[in-house]
């Protein structure tokens, strides 16, 4: 099991993270489902330990925006379960996922006080993170909030090969819309433009970047 670096599995110790599979039980799901439902009411988090997930909203109109892909060893519904409100956002499993359901998740950040810490400090990067994206909204065009998000996947996710970083895109391009603010004729418009300059290469849920330097410049 690969955990991403900075989710909250891999930050526990081993005792902490055997006490916190023993508090639940595993679940898998399969890829298109929907784990959590916003507007849900629910007492349970879960642990992903395999695939990886869509965190999305929804707007009075019906517009889906994407607010995170998320990967191995995150804790996704924390914030329900510690405060009780219905769900503030859907989980979707974009490929087959498992992990581990922990019900009275307050319960067991009673008796484990560091991971009560760490689990403050995650819910504060999370903060900065839909902070910084708000300002993204505002001072970037569609083309730059593209690349900056293919570069944010090629960080987490990327493969160097011969042809450059390749990335297994788990997102669809309306997907891709609803995580950059913009609409799908927007971003393949942008997807286009990049390709133009030589700075990606573009197939079925995939992209290669041939010049990370010159992405991060047009993020910019």
């Amino acid at each position: 099991m690969q955990l991403e670096p900075g989710e909250f599995l891999s930050l526990l110790t081993d005792e902490e993270a055997a006490a916190l599979r023993a508090a639940g039980r595993p679940r898998r799901w399969d890829r298109g489902t929907t784990v959590i439902n916003e507007g849900d009411t629910s007492d349970w988090v879960l642990v992903l330990l395999e695939g990886r997930v869509k965190v999305s909203s929804h707007t009075s109109a019906g517009t889906e925006v994407v607010l995170a892909v998320r990967g191995p060893g995150a804790l996704l519904g924390e914030m329900s379960a510690i405060d009780g409100s219905p769900r503030s956002a859907t989980v979707t499993a974009l490929e087959p996922i498992s992990g581990v359901v922990v019900r009275d998740f307050p319960a067991f950040l009673e008796s484990h006080g560091r991971v009560a810490v760490l689990l403050m400090r995650l819910v504060t990067g999370k903060l900065r993170d839909a902070d910084r994206k708000r300002i993204e909204y505002g001072a970037y065009d569609t083309t730059g909030r593209v690349a900056t998000r293919l570069l944010e996947l090629a960080d987490r996710y990327g493969e160097q090969t011969g042809a450059g970083v390749r990335v297994a895109l788990p997102l669809s391009q309306d997907e891709l819309a609803g995580w950059t603010g913009s609409s799908r004729e927007a971003v393949s418009k942008a997807l286009r433009s990049l390709r133009d300059r030589g700075l990606i290469e573009t197939g079925r849920r995939r992209v290669v970047i041939h010049d990370l330097d010159g992405l991060r410049r047009r993020a910019r």
